[in-house]
């Protein structure tokens, strides 16, 4: 390019307006913008304005603006579970009528009530006993045959309802494992431990056994049976087998004889329908450790 056209090119340039901001030597373009992008962008912003006008907008200290409209989805999906206990009505009307044990027997309403109490599970009991029922340490896995008040559908369903341990009931399952740190010898408690251990086919020491069972003679078989293998009545856990709620090793077995343990499931009666809680209870039936 010749110094002429240079010269040419370089006046072309600064005779255009600039912002005035300069980096390196670069000057900035004071460029009008393009008329159908600004159209776009002030067309946005009556939009926004009209939306907070005719709709719920803006948040205030309890509730939003309602605006011109008054809508709410609250309203459409009030609207649409209703619609939906409507179409249920006659099977729910069928359930709560059935006695819990003839329920399997048909399987439609069956099928209805797995598939609500699924959800029902999802919703409020998977939180503690897993999305799969397995359990979790302090919380029973619903998938075994290890129930502490029983895995008939009238015993689950009583937990259900009434919990276990639950301030808001006066109907709830109640049961106590004391803490035995209070009654018992550091000694004694290890050596009942140790008892323990060997009836559920854990390590022990030999040594101790004889003053261990004589030990839990004097203090356990009230709830756990002379041979432990429990008692669902007071809801004390079979010691005999290798399913733990709290752990199998022995120093969690000292830890549950010296400090007790007292878990708390809510009743549900005030939270859930009569259709929900039998639907939660054949649910949990049908997982495999039901009886």
């Amino acid at each position: 390019m010749s110094q002429d056209q240079t010269s040419k090119t370089s006046a072309a340039n600064v005779s255009e307006e600039t912002t005035g901001h300069q980096w390196d030597g670069i000057q900035e373009l004071n460029n009008p913008l393009p008329r159908w992008w600004l159209w776009t962008f002030y067309i946005t912003i009556i939009w926004a304005v009209g939306y907070m006008v005719l709709y719920p907008a803006v948040p205030l200290l309890t509730q939003a603006t309602p605006g011109v409209f008054g809508y709410a989805s609250r309203a459409d999906l009030e609207k649409e579970i209703n619609h939906y206990k409507q179409a249920n009505a006659a099977l729910d009307t069928a359930l709560v009528s059935h006695a819990l044990s003839d329920v399997p027997a048909d399987q439609a309403l069956t099928q209805y009530a797995v598939s609500g109490g699924r959800a029902v599970f999802q919703t409020f009991c998977a939180q503690c006993h897993g999305a799969g029922a397995g359990g979790n340490k302090g919380y029973p896995n619903l998938l075994d045959d290890d129930w502490l008040w029983g895995g008939s559908l009238p015993d689950i369903y009583l937990t259900v309802r009434h919990g276990i341990r639950s301030q808001s009931d006066e109907d709830t399952r109640l049961s106590e494992m004391a803490a035995y740190g209070e009654i018992l010898e550091p000694s004694e408690i290890e050596d009942v431990s140790h008892y323990v251990m060997s009836i559920s086919g854990g390590p022990f020491e030999l040594a101790r056994l004889e003053s261990g069972r004589q030990v839990f003679n004097d203090n356990c078989t009230d709830c756990h049976g002379a041979t432990g293998a429990g008692n669902r009545e007071f809801g004390a856990p079979n010691l005999r087998d290798a399913l733990w709620l709290y752990g199998g090793d022995r120093e969690s077995v000292v830890k549950t004889i010296t400090h007790g343990r007292n878990g708390v499931m809510p009743a549900w009666r005030e939270r859930l329908t009569e259709a929900q809680l039998r639907q939660v209870t054949l649910y949990v039936h049908q997982l495999g450790g039901g009886e």
